[in-house]
């Protein structure tokens, strides 16, 4: 008789335990996603575990860097749009949308560099280990961001065209 009261005793506190674990991480999940909605930078503080004083320094650097950032943006994004309404006119040579897409190639050349230049800053307003991690994980994400369309286009795998 007592041990179906010990096993049922035990499956409750199990189960209150479970609960009480998944709550708290799902508050903890929930308070650093709702942080995160008003804070563009909230995932730097988070992931490097950086102090108030590294949060102004890269806050100030970030806020200094947007406008060059939405400049490159917006120069892109304008040439995209007279490209594609050429395209769209049937009016272009291929010599002229080469031009076209030489002209946005270099502007995106300009804002790697740029954005490069920029990691650079924000990881030097960093601890020297977390700087060093940043500043790697930032030039991955930066050379790296086409990586997958150009293996799948190249030799190095089969890609949906095939090997040209």
């Amino acid at each position: 008789m007592r041990r179906p009261l010990l096993i049922r005793l035990a499956l409750l506190l199990a189960g209150v335990a479970v609960f009480l674990i998944g709550y708290g991480a799902a508050t903890r999940w929930g308070a650093g996603r709702a942080l995160m909605a008003g804070d563009d930078l909230a995932w730097l503080r988070m992931e490097f575990g950086l102090g108030e004083a590294e949060m102004a320094r890269v806050r100030l650097l970030h806020e200094g860097y947007l406008p060059r950032c939405r400049e490159f943006c917006a120069r892109i994004a304008a040439r995209k749009g007279e490209l594609r309404a050429a395209l769209a006119a049937g009016s272009e040579s291929p010599e002229s949308i080469g031009r076209r897409l030489e002209e946005i190639g270099s502007i995106r050349t300009q804002c790697q560099a740029a954005m490069l230049l920029h990691f650079e800053e924000v990881s030097r307003a960093m601890p020297p280990e977390q700087g060093r991690r940043y500043l790697d994980e930032m030039r991955r994400l930066t050379l790296d961001s086409h990586q997958e369309f150009e293996r799948s286009m190249s030799h190095e795998a089969p890609g949906p065209h095939g090997h040209h």
